[in-house]
């Protein structure tokens, strides 16, 4: 039975929510239609792989239905794994689920149906254990049930950059969107995740946003039709650990935090199943008073060998629309800041890594149908700008990110780091093109000077780094099956590419 079907029918434990919440969760399930879960799967199906955290320790993850953990064997020994989350079902996080709880509170019939009516929320199911093992520096083999897991190399000089990879399904305010899942070319993320694989990459890197299937498929959708959805296994084993199967498989990663792993949203799934830091209570997701923790996280390095590190940032919760100075966001990202500045003085060589780009661009048609530029993230450069008028530490050099859905290279003659945008995996692209060449003094972040852009819009893909020397990096940018598309070079912060733009 595909790993997929089989985690979809694994039935969730018993429920760790209170009698009003259960009755909310019995209501909204009942509003979606869901039926019971089934029997428990087969433990024979689970997910592996490992990441990268602090100080690049790798930690290997498993993910089974089965009533346990299994052990690991590393270098002939077997070994305990140790138990990071067991199964549970947890309370929904999002604003339409407290609306629909306080109407079931007053018993107010009219309310009730109202939210009966546009209910997109349900209990939060994880039915399977995570499980993980520290891997030592120096381990030669590992591997959990028969199956190989990838090892982190001392210098890693092949690494494959992806980001955005789920299937957009979204209810909103400001317009649905619903991606076709079910069709391969409209959601090529495993084919993406299999053609990277085959490059034989050392490394992963993910830019961040892996879970968009938020609310259900419209009644008859073909193209999305049967998608599971919401922020619980279900949802992310379809948008994430199924199709990037062979990605996983493939190397060991290194994983930022998008905004569709903040707390109101996804953030449950993203602390039980891909962070590599300890799991701890409060920083969780799981309770909106503990949401000053759990959006926010410290930074850490990842050395790559050479003096140089990825440097990983966690910008969830930031917002485009900037960030009051004494708002707690502001205040932490401020720190993060710092703490970011001390990170990247410990190596001659950085390449940050975040979700949220402070020195890439979007675009978007206005009114008149002429294309609108929009700058980078407007409350990181707020916080980051009021202590470094730079916005990012001297030593680093290259920023790796994701957010706006298309591939982007913007090298700078002003003293910033290249931006390189690689949220083109999966996720409903962006169509409106970026002008080339950009209109005279077009910016994206104050003081920045844009010496060269190059972009891809509407393609799916992924990127891939080769060392070439201390502070040279080849850059290639390969389309869903792998063809080559676009080769640029980075030497320290500058960046030049062969192509203005991608057709």
């Amino acid at each position: 039975m595909p790993y997929a079907l089989a985690a979809a029918r694994a039935a969730a434990p018993p429920s760790l929510l209170p009698p009003a919440l259960l009755a909310l969760s019995a209501l909204l399930a009942g509003c979606a239609g869901l039926a019971p879960p089934a029997a428990p799967a087969g433990a024979e199906d689970f997910a592996s792989f490992v990441v990268l955290g602090p100080e690049g320790a790798a930690v290997a993850r498993v993910l089974t239905a089965a009533p346990a953990c299994p052990a690991i064997e590393l270098d002939g020994r077997t070994l305990p794994m140790t138990l990071r989350a067991p199964a549970a079902t947890l309370a929904p996080r999002r604003a339409d689920a407290k609306a629909a709880g306080s109407a079931l509170a007053k018993a107010d019939a009219t309310a009730v149906a109202k939210a009966k009516a546009k209910a997109v929320a349900k209990a939060v199911a994880f039915p399977v254990l995570s499980c993980e093992a520290a891997l030592p520096a120096g381990t030669a083999s590992a591997s959990v049930l028969g199956r190989a897991l990838p090892l982190p190399r001392a210098e890693a000089r092949r690494i494959v950059v992806i980001g955005d990879t789920g299937c957009r399904l979204k209810q909103s305010d400001d317009g649905d969107s619903y991606q076709a899942c079910n069709d391969a070319e409209q959601y090529p993320f495993a084919t993406v995740a299999a053609a990277a694989a085959a490059w034989r990459p050392e490394l992963v890197v993910h830019v961040g946003d892996y879970h968009y299937r938020e609310h259900p498929c419209p009644a008859g959708n073909a193209g999305c039709a049967g998608s599971p959805w919401g922020y619980g296994w279900d949802a992310w084993n379809a948008d994430f650990f199924t199709p990037g199967a062979a990605l996983l498989r493939a190397a060991p990663w290194v994983v930022a935090r998008g905004n569709h792993e903040s707390c109101e949203r996804a953030g449950q799934g993203w602390w039980r199943l891909l962070d590599p830091r300890p799991l701890l209570p409060g920083r969780d997701c799981n309770a909106t008073a503990d949401d000053a923790v759990g959006d926010y996280s410290e930074p850490y390095a990842v050395p790559l060998g050479q003096d140089t590190q990825l440097l990983v940032l966690d910008t969830a919760a930031t917002s485009w629309r900037g960030l009051k100075p004494d708002s707690l966001g502001y205040r932490r990202y401020q720190d993060a800041y710092r703490q970011l500045d001390a990170l990247a003085r410990r190596a001659s060589r950085n390449i940050g890594v975040d979700h949220h780009p402070l020195l890439g661009f979007g675009a978007e048609r206005g009114a008149d149908g002429a294309i609108v530029l929009r700058p980078g993230d407007a409350g990181l450069q707020q916080a980051f700008g009021a202590l470094n008028p730079l916005l990012l530490p001297e030593r680093i050099q290259t920023m790796l990110s994701g957010h706006v859905h298309l591939w982007q290279q913007v090298s700078f003659s002003s003293a910033h780091p290249s931006q390189f945008i690689a949220g083109f995996s999966g996720t409903a692209e962006d169509v409106v093109p970026l002008p080339a060449p950009l209109p005279p003094g077009a910016s994206p972040a104050p003081g920045a000077v844009v010496e060269q852009l190059s972009s891809w819009i509407d393609g799916f893909g992924f990127m891939t780094m080769e060392r070439q020397g201390a502070e040279q990096w080849l850059v290639r940018v390969h389309d869903r099956h792998g063809a080559l598309r676009n080769t640029c070079r980075i030497d320290g912060r500058r960046s030049r590419c062969a192509l203005a733009r991608v057709e």
